[in-house]
């Protein structure tokens, strides 16, 4: 019923995709093509490799127990040159990240990863290695998880955008506005789609628009926190407050429900212009009549069940039926609350869509300028740190060859003697 009322919701906005204004919404809500170009990166020095003979070499390194350097990784992810080669990059990352060096994968490579795996039509490889980021050390920048979103919000696959979002929201990266933007409209787009969806993927939404939301001022930031917490709420009376926080970065307090009606009370006490959607109240709303029509047909069970549904009820958590005990006095607060909302002109008719692509108008292109002059001198920090490496690795191998030729030479001196 409440992933109903979600569809029902969020309904409105298919009617306005109809619109030409919205068309044009969409296409701009993209990362500029300065922003996601490849010229800066590929205007590096050039370590050219022969994959094969680093392949072999990597093999027969581990082979003899021997720790592969950070730097050979990142030259063989540097020269990939097709589709083939980033399944053996995969392979190499694997290896590495389950070596004795696998601290030691470097940002750049992580960056460079991502990508060439855009680059050669393997964006499934790069979200697959960022999902399973334990097994393979992706935890990318902030730039590099911004140029991966765009590139699923480009094709309009929000759900694969929204797969993105949550390593964003695990990995708390939500620090630049322009993520902040790409993520709340990754989010609406993808709830506007009215999915079908499970409890895990109503838990990272419902944790990907909180956290994101209370990023943002005003309206959208507002509602994204309302929408979230009534999803994790939902999540939290289904499953109990230890499905909601294990494995997020989230309160591990109950109430969630109560801190969606708190967004509300705080919208109707202030003073300024701030509102909520209306698509997110009336998600709430039906929420709670879900919730509350499942709890009185759950009594009526448990009143002819009787000692079997007991014994059940002993296992729910204390503090968990003590928050699902609390469900009248929600419902009776909401509708306090949104009479006050109403009455005071605190509730927006446009869904949360449309208010996140009017953020994106005013507020994205501005944002990506100091991306980009950060990303300039992470690039050439990068760079440097790189040369440095290679000039070490040159050093190292000339001594290890001068040592050679003084071994050879003190063994052919005691033979002489």
């Amino acid at each position: 019923m409440a992933a109903y009322t979600l569809k029902r919701c969020l309904g409105a906005v298919k009617v306005i995709r109809k619109c030409g204004n919205h068309r044009f919404i969409a296409r701009r809500c993209l990362l500029s093509t300065p922003y996601t170009d490849t010229k800066l990166w590929d205007a590096r020095e050039k370590d050219h490799q022969n994959l094969a003979l680093l392949a072999s070499l990597m093999d027969r390194t581990y082979d003899r127990n021997f720790p592969v350097s950070s730097l050979s990784i990142s030259r063989f992810v540097d020269n990939i040159s097709s589709r083939e080669e980033v399944d053996q990059a995969e392979y190499y990352l694997y290896k590495f990240r389950h070596s004795p060096n696998c601290w030691y994968l470097r940002d750049w490579t992580v960056h460079s990863w991502v990508r060439q795996c855009l680059r050669y039509g393997a964006r499934d490889k790069a979200l697959h290695t960022l999902k399973n980021k334990v097994q393979y050390g992706m935890f990318p920048d902030d730039f590099t998880f911004n140029i991966l979103l765009d590139s699923f919000i480009k094709d309009e696959d929000f759900k694969g955008a929204c797969s993105v979002v949550e390593e964003v929201m695990l990995q708390e990266s939500f620090n630049l506005p322009t993520t902040q933007i790409l993520s709340l409209y990754a989010l609406s787009n993808y709830l506007a789609t009215k999915p079908e969806l499970s409890m895990s993927e109503e838990r990272a939404l419902g944790a990907s628009l909180l956290i994101s939301g209370l990023k943002q001022d005003g309206s959208i930031g507002l509602s994204a926190q309302l929408l979230g917490c009534a999803l994790l709420g939902k999540v939290e009376m289904g499953a109990g407050i230890h499905a909601v926080f294990r494995g997020m970065p989230l309160m591990w307090t109950p109430g969630y429900l109560g801190r969606a009606l708190a967004v509300m009370e705080r919208v109707a006490a202030a003073p300024g212009d701030g509102k909520l959607s209306k698509d997110a109240v009336d998600y709430l709303e039906g929420l709670l009549q879900d919730l509350s029509s499942a709890s009185d047909s759950s009594s009526g069970e448990d009143d002819e069940s009787g000692g079997e549904e007991g014994k059940k009820e002993e296992e729910v958590d204390e503090d968990d039926q003590a928050e699902r005990d609390k469900l009248p006095l929600y419902a009776s607060r909401f509708k306090v609350l949104s009479g006050q909302l109403q009455s005071r002109g605190k509730v927006d008719p446009s869904p949360l869509q449309v208010l996140v692509s009017s953020l994106v108008q005013q507020s994205l292109a501005s944002a990506e300028g100091p991306d980009m002059e950060q990303y300039q001198r992470k690039v050439g920090e990068w760079e440097a740190e790189r040369q440095q490496l290679i000039r070490r690795e040159k050093e190292m191998k000339e001594r290890a060859e001068e040592e050679r030729r003084a071994h050879q030479a003190a063994k052919a001196a005691a033979k002489q003697g």
